[in-house]
């Protein structure tokens, strides 16, 4: 695999799109060597205007057409798609899925010995601050899931997991920017209440998260609960919020919304 390869990508919805324009956007891939397929026209026509590559209506002749194939369908359409290129399907081809919940060996059992790697990644792709996960089927090579791993690291950070740890990445950064988007939300709503504008607490939150982050990234050998105590001084306003989140158990939380969510990731392969 190189930067010449053809890359065709079977959906071009949402986190197909955040690819794209992810790869797009970094020059890691010249956009004409990108193409998408859509069944509907109306789809493909809208798809290709949104992202500024050529979108077909036939997924046979995007994967005869392409080196390395994204399923990027929802997860209850993959078993037909695969169905449908499975004799396109030649051994130097890679088919990459990012179908939630979607195990490799399932998609083995349709296509064969083929070369799979699986793929979660995520939303903030679009402004190249993508996570990704990554783990190689049974007939995938190392340098399959490098390539691949390469690829997704011009979008953002990416991990190689064990496959039965993609569900808790699904959790964890697939669906994770929702839930950072909620409390952003709850937060900037909450300065609302207390008075402050709107716009003005959301900045202040958005900002904050976008600072903690960093400080986060750049901890070096820093705990997290380090960072935390550095901030929430006994005695002080942080260390009042800090003990009404612990008084709600946080943790409890967010384990069960991270467990349940990996948990339904799980259950979309079925």
């Amino acid at each position: 695999m190189n930067k010449k390869c053809k890359i065709g990508f079977i959906g071009c919805g949402k986190m197909a799109g955040a690819i794209i324009k992810g790869m797009i956007s970094s020059k890691f891939i010249s956009k004409e060597f990108i193409k998408g397929s859509e069944i509907d026209c109306d789809a493909a026509d809208a798809a290709q205007k949104r992202l500024g590559i050529e979108v077909l209506t036939d997924n046979k002749l995007l994967t005869i057409d392409s080196d390395v194939i994204f399923i990027a369908t929802k997860p209850n359409y993959v078993s037909d798609v695969l169905e449908e290129i499975k004799e396109e399907l030649t051994p130097e081809k890679l088919v990459v899925s990012i179908a939630a919940g979607v195990s490799t060996s399932k998609i083995e059992n349709i296509i064969g010995r083929n070369r799979v790697v699986r793929v979660m990644p995520n939303t903030p792709a679009l402004v190249l601050e993508g996570m990704s996960g990554v783990c190689k089927g049974a007939y995938a090579a190392d340098e399959d899931a490098e390539f691949v791993m390469e690829m997704l690291s011009n979008i953002g950070k990416c991990i190689e997991v064990s496959e039965d740890k993609i569900d808790v990445v699904t959790a964890i950064s697939g669906s994770g920017p929702a839930f950072f988007y909620k409390v952003i939300e709850d937060m900037a709503r909450a300065g609302e209440k207390l008075g402050l504008e709107y716009e003005k607490s959301l900045l202040l939150a958005v900002q904050t998260a976008l600072g903690s982050a960093k400080m986060v990234m750049n901890r070096e050998d820093l705990s997290v609960q380090t960072l935390i105590d550095n901030v929430a001084t006994k005695g002080g306003c942080t260390f009042v919020g800090i003990s009404v989140m612990n008084e709600e158990n946080s943790d409890e939380l967010f384990y069960d919304v991270i467990s349940k969510t990996a948990k339904k990731a799980n259950e979309l392969g079925k």
